[in-house]
């Protein structure tokens, strides 16, 4: 694990808009939709170099050092 951004950073925060509807017009899909939006979001953010520091429900919070969209990924 890369170690927490310190001084000035760049956050991320996102939510799925009308996702509760979502959850009530069907479950099992959003279900299997929440597990792969999450997958690729945290394997976005940590292919930047960010740091996912919260997550609530279908919400990521992320932390990165530079706001730089080029930032050189790991290798």
């Amino acid at each position: 694990m890369l170690p927490l951004p310190t001084g000035t950073v760049t956050f991320l925060f996102t939510d799925i808009a009308g996702s509760t509807a979502l959850w009530e017009r069907d479950r099992d899909a959003m279900q299997a939709a929440l597990a792969q939006h999450d997958a690729l979001l945290r394997a976005a953010i940590e292919s930047r170099n960010g740091h996912v520091f919260k997550t609530v429900g279908d919400a990521f919070c992320a932390a990165f050092a530079r706001a730089d969209r080029r930032s050189p990924r790991r290798t």
